[in-house]
């Protein structure tokens, strides 16, 4: 029986050539930066530099304009995110209904907003408005949208997942 052998990093990551196929599905059209850097986060999970000059180059577009469009919305990161993302909505509603203090919770126990924990568990973000004020105050964790959390809610997922 021949040794098995790992498969080289080409074969491995392919994310190259999905992301090559996303600018390709759009003509490479600088119209669809967003889609784009979408289809990139997707891939790789956040937007470093190097990608975000490769994009540019892709769509014939200025580095200036793709980092002004990645840094412009809160849904794109330029740095990697931890095991688990916990963004809170801290627009009027949800200010009022009590966002700040599940903001300090996350950030008691976790990282500042906008950090990572030290040990990349916990990704914590603030974002203006996420557009559900009747859920005030509403959470997006891990992608899922948490409503009316309280702060004992907080405290008892973020000791589900074990954060001390």
């Amino acid at each position: 029986m021949p040794a098995t052998t790992a498969a080289p990093d080409s074969v491995r990551d392919n994310r190259e050539k999905m992301l090559e196929r996303a600018m390709s599905r759009h003509n490479y059209s600088g119209d669809a930066l967003i889609e784009v850097l979408h289809a990139a986060q997707e891939l790789y999970g956040f937007l470093p530099p190097e990608l975000l000059k490769k994009v540019a180059r892709k769509l014939k577009l200025p580095p200036s304009r793709v980092y002004g469009v990645a840094t412009f919305y809160h849904f794109f990161s330029l740095q990697p995110k931890g095991e688990h993302f916990f963004q809170v909505c801290t627009g009027t509603a949800c200010y009022v209904a009590g966002a700040q203090e599940l903001l300090n919770v996350l950030e008691r126990r976790c990282a500042k907003a906008g950090c990572t924990s030290p040990d990349g568990k916990v990704s914590v973000q603030a974002a203006r408005c996420i557009g559900s004020c009747g859920l005030a105050p509403a959470v997006i964790y891990d992608g899922r949208i948490l409503a009316r959390v309280t702060e004992k809610q907080l405290n008892e997922e973020l000791d589900r997942i074990g954060v001390s």
